[in-house]
């Protein structure tokens, strides 16, 4: 009897302890096989040229580009790339993000490594897996109205603290439009101030603190 290949595995994380954690469960299941590390954006999108592995398994914060772009330029070249985001940024956003940009599966840092292996082997069948709870996170997201790009601009200087009158300079926009931007954004955000607009946008991950 001829058995299935093993199911090829690029791992991309710029945690080197990640890494090798993963790298060692991967080596300790059959049918698993890993074919490169990257611990880059860079890195990551030479490797799976290169490599073409079956699925990626990516941390959502890299040096270089966040995960969602990463596989967004992976999947723009090979569309039927096969990712798995995994992540301590389990937000709304960066959930949508990623699966916006193609990620199939989304897990948290917090499970057990049995759950990421879990995840490999479904996502490799082109099945989508999210741990507890993301699924419920994604489908909220998707009722929501996603900010302008200048409204996202808006809201990441009024999470700084910025006055509108900071706003206006920094972004070179009238008092005006600053006003309407704002107005827009407390609709999306379904909030009534800034205190509570600033809040919402960090909860959500709209707006990133780091």
């Amino acid at each position: 009897m001829i058995s299935d290949p093993a199911v090829r595995i690029l791992i991309v994380d710029d945690h080197a302890m990640v890494r090798l954690a993963l790298s060692e469960a991967i080596d300790q299941h059959d049918g698993l096989e890993l074919v490169g590390e990257a611990e880059n954006s860079a890195k990551a999108i030479e490797l799976y040229r290169e490599l073409q592995p079956d699925v990626v398994t990516m941390d959502y914060q890299l040096p270089g580009m966040n995960g969602d772009e990463v596989i967004a330029a992976i999947r723009e070249e090979f569309p039927e790339a096969r990712i798995v985001l995994l992540s301590i940024y389990d937000t709304e956003e960066s959930l949508w993000r990623a699966v916006e940009a193609g990620a199939l599966g989304f897990v948290s840092k917090a499970v057990e490594i049995n759950e990421m292996i879990a995840a490999i082997r479904e996502v490799a069948r082109g099945v989508p897996f999210y741990s507890e709870g993301l699924e419920e996170k994604l489908e909220k997201r998707r009722t929501r109205d996603s900010l302008s790009p200048r409204e996202l601009d808006v809201v990441r200087l009024l999470v700084k603290g910025c006055s509108n009158k900071e706003i206006e300079v920094t972004l070179e926009l009238s008092q005006s439009t600053v006003k309407h931007h704002l107005a827009n954004a407390f609709t999306k955000l379904g909030v009534q101030d800034r205190t509570q607009a600033s809040t919402v946008a960090v909860k959500r991950g709209i707006v990133d603190l780091g």
